[in-house]
C-alpha cells in the first residue's frame, strides 16, 4: 500500500551503498568507524574515522580523533587530525584542533584553526604512509 518499489527496486538501491549514514544529535559513540559511503555527524563521535567518501561534521557535531577521507567539510568541533585527498572545508563557528592534510583547503572568516596546514595531493598520501609505518 505505501510501498510502490517492487523488491528488485529495492535491492538495487540497498546494494548501491551510496547512502549517508547519520549520527544524530545528542548520540555518542566510542569507538573508530569506517565507511565507504558519506558520514554526517551531529552527535559526538569519541575515536578516529574513516571513510572513502564525504565526512561533514554538522554544526552540533564534535569529533574527538582522527578523520580521513576523501572529503571533509566542517561546520563543528573537531580535536584531531583531519586529512582530505581532495577539498577540506572549514566553515561558520568550526572549531578545529589539529594538524590538517588536505589536497585543497577552504577556510571561511568565522572558522578558527589551531595546528598546521599541509596541502597537495601528494602530501596527503606521504604523510598517510609514513604514519602507517611509523605504528608497525
Amino acid at each position: 500500500m505505501f510501498n510502490t518499489k517492487s523488491k528488485t527496486d529495492m535491492q538495487q538501491t540497498t546494494n548501491a551503498g551510496n547512502g549517508t549514514t547519520l549520527i544524530s544529535a545528542g548520540t555518542t559513540l566510542k569507538g573508530d568507524i569506517s565507511s565507504n559511503g558519506d558520514l554526517r555527524i551531529d552527535g559526538t563521535i569519541i575515536g578516529n574515522i574513516q571513510s572513502s567518501a564525504k565526512i561533514i561534521v554538522g554544526s552540533n557535531g564534535v569529533v574527538e580523533g582522527d578523520i580521513s577521507g576523501n572529503q571533509a567539510d566542517i561546520v563543528g568541533k573537531v580535536s584531531g587530525n583531519i586529512r582530505a585527498k581532495e577539498l577540506l572545508q572549514l566553515r561558520g563557528e568550526s572549531v578545529v584542533t589539529g594538524n590538517l592534510y588536505a589536497g585543497k583547503l577552504q577556510v571561511e572568516p568565522s572558522a578558527t584553526f589551531n595546528g598546521q596546514c599541509h596541502m597537495g595531493a601528494n602530501i596527503v598520501e606521504m604523510n598517510k604512509d609514513e604514519q602507517q609505518t611509523a605504528t608497525r
